[in-house]
């Protein structure tokens, strides 16, 4: 029978009332394979993945296939967002075995879970026939299908080797890091920012990176296009003009069609990049994205005890009553001049409402080829009269858009993806001031502390109805402890860095493999997989390995702890060996840049800190390592710094200080 109807995750859920026996991943049921010596389904997938959607109505949903899979397999269902684990492994066995991945992603394996074919979304004739091959296959045949997975398995361990170590000086690593955005710049897209591509990913760590490579070597022609990217993202269809936030992904090269499903960790992420963005230009345009952004997540996703759920779905209920990608979003001009009225010809013409934007079957996705003063000019139109005009457009869109049928909401809230949003609101807070987006994040911080943490100071993947569920991964301590050093430049408590060392130790303890000198995804304690599975490649969201040497790299520099420093560079200096395309490594890249730098910090002790760290944060200073205290501290960098009639600038280069200064704008100078 089907077992998911107890589960948590809202994907699984959704495949409870098939007529396919799903059952969870957990150790009984793959067990159950070994017992009745039946063939695997593993079937991964997400809740807001519009092809999941589809092949379930196609294939899972239909009992001719039900009685295939429920007769011959053991058929289980995995969240990949609950089980990154798990489908990080079979996605490699996918690539190996036909070159491509995505989802849904469908593996059929040996008992064992050794998988010996895989494909993503499948027609029902197809699926059929596959199914019922390879049964027949492993009733005549298993010699075959164990000789396959043998080979496939040595293919996944070699994938899990670390690259090899090269020492490097910080020259040898400039000198690459120029010879690799030469090499980047090659494929960038001149038109429409971003990669020369589709479909097009966001990839924020990528333009994090360049930003901040850009910045420090005076490269205008690579800001340009960070800056054209950031543009085109903000005024394509990929982004919700209405009600805020980004969808995944643009399935053409303008930014123009998404994918309508929206990510907290896409949000999160572009939240962090749109501020640092703005702290740089003070582009209105990057100031209303970041508010309309972390609006959105504070209406749409903010749990009442301050956790964030993890996405909305691609499709909605039509006019039909039909479900459809994108049909919460999409508007027909029939539909928007009885709204707009007289208003609609700007309207128009404004938001491409022409051959230009035009999607598929009379519908429209609101799309911008022009920035709002550019337009105004255009028509003569004073900007303020213009973003007033834009202003009532929205309220009134938004009011006939609340009347449709909403896109299904996945509530699960997932321990890494709340510590990225968790970043994106302080980072929104540190660049616009806005006290709501601080108390977000604060608020956050706190349902990690309270419902993600267990009595033993371990952390928890995932919590739905009032339970915790899941250990957690390399990713979820590497994120928090990211977290948590953020809310300590936001308050200067050290008791945030003092528990990210905590957590560091743990890591360090339950998840460091000496031998490769790299951390596993999964602790000790967790049940082995068909091969180990290390992640040092970025995807949309940056690699685990990296996060964690960032997290190693700025507790060793706050508390002296060189040997955290140590284990970091050398994960660096692995990494750095084995880099063929720098679009896969710009987390480790932004890593080798910033240790290439002088080290500087900047530290700000006395009673009034906290206020004097505003001007630092409103400005972009990437170079820079933040501290203060308002008391006396222990820290390193703190000891013999506090005076308590006075507040003071210290300003630090390669472990020698100017002398204290309180005159901020004595400290701007020298940073610029």
């Amino acid at each position: 029978m089907n077992m998911l109807q107890h589960e948590s995750s809202p994907y699984l859920i959704q495949h409870a009332n098939n007529p396919v026996y799903w059952k969870p991943w957990n150790q009984v049921f793959l067990e159950q394979a070994t017992t009745e010596n039946k063939l695997l389904i593993v079937s991964i997938g997400y809740s807001a993945c519009h092809w999941c959607h589809v092949m379930e109505h196609d294939c899972f949903e239909d009992d001719e296939v039900a009685e295939v899979m429920n007769a011959h397999y053991i058929s289980i269902k995995v969240d990949r967002e609950e089980r990154p684990d798990v489908d990080a492994v079979y996605m490699k066995a996918l690539q190996l075995m036909t070159g491509q991945g995505g989802w849904p992603l469908n593996v059929v394996a040996l008992p064992d879970g050794r998988p010996i074919w895989g494909g993503t979304y499948v027609r029902k004739a197809d699926w059929i026939s596959v199914l019922s091959q390879l049964n027949t296959l492993w009733i005549q045949q298993p010699a075959t299908l164990f000789d396959y997975a043998d080979q496939l398995q040595q293919g996944l361990v070699q994938l899990s080797l670390a690259p090899q170590k090269t020492d490097e000086t910080d020259t040898a690593i400039a000198q690459k890091l120029d010879l690799w955005i030469a090499q980047w710049k090659r494929s960038f897209d001149p038109e429409n920012g971003g990669m020369n591509q589709a479909p097009k990913f966001m990839m924020p760590a990528n333009y994090r990176f360049l930003q901040r490579y850009a910045h420090d070597n005076q490269d205008g022609e690579l800001m340009n296009h960070v800056d054209l990217t950031l543009d085109r993202m903000a005024m394509g269809g990929l982004f919700d003009v209405l009600g805020g936030g980004f969808s995944r992904y643009s399935v053409d090269p303008r930014w123009h069609i998404p994918h309508f499903e929206k990510m907290a960790y896409d949000n999160g992420q572009l939240l962090s990049l749109y501020a640092a963005a703005f702290k740089r230009t003070q582009k209105p345009l990057y100031r209303e994205i970041i508010d309309k952004t972390a609006q959105f997540m504070l209406a749409e996703w903010q749990h009442p005890e301050g956790g964030f759920y993890s996405a909305l779905d691609a499709d909605s209920l039509n006019n039909e009553g039909q479900s459809e990608e994108g049909a919460y979003y999409v508007w027909t001009p029939e539909e928007l001049k009885i709204l707009l009225k007289d208003q609609y010809p700007l309207f128009a013409e404004y938001y491409s409402i022409n051959a230009t934007g035009h999607w598929e079957h009379g519908r429209y996705v609101l799309f911008q080829l022009e920035h709002a003063a550019d337009f105004a000019l255009k028509h003569h139109i004073a900007l303020a009269d213009f973003k007033l005009m834009q202003s009532n457009w929205e309220h009134t869109l938004l009011q006939a858009r609340a009347q449709r049928p909403q896109p299904g909401l996945d509530d699960k809230i997932l321990c890494s993806w709340n510590a990225i949003v968790l970043i994106g609101l302080a980072d929104a807070y540190m660049a616009t001031g806005n006290q709501d987006y601080f108390s977000a994040a604060q608020k956050n911080a706190h349902f990690i502390r309270r419902h993600l943490t267990d009595a033993e100071g371990r952390l928890h993947r995932s919590w739905k109805n009032g339970q915790a569920s899941l250990d957690a991964y390399l990713e979820d301590y590497a994120w928090v402890c990211k977290a948590w050093l953020k809310m300590y430049e936001l308050t200067l408590d050290e008791q945030w860095v003092y528990e990210a060392k905590q957590w560091a130790d743990l890591v360090l303890d339950d998840f460091y493999d000496a031998a490769s000198g790299f951390f596993a995804f999964t602790s000790r304690s967790s049940d082995p997989l068909i091969a180990p599975h290390f992640e040092w490649e970025d995807n949309v969201i940056p690699s685990s390995n990296a996060v964690m040497a960032e997290v190693l790299l700025h507790v060793g520099r706050l508390l002296e702890n060189t040997h955290y420093s140590k284990i970091a560079n050398n994960m660096l200096q692995h990494v750095l060996s084995q880099i063929d395309y720098p679009s896969a490594y710009s987390y480790w890249l932004y890593l080798a840049h910033h240790t290439a730098q002088t080290p500087s910090e900047l530290v700000v002790c006395g009673p009034d800190a906290l206020a004097k760290m505003e001007p630092i944060w409103q400005g972009y200073y990437p170079q820079l390592l933040l501290a203060g205290a308002t008391a006396p501290s222990k820290m390193p960098l703190l000891q013999h710094r506090f005076d308590e009639h006075q507040t003071r600038y210290f300003l630090c280069y390669d472990h020698h200080c100017d002398a204290p200064t309180q005159n901020w704008d004595e400290v701007l100078q020298k940073l610029k």
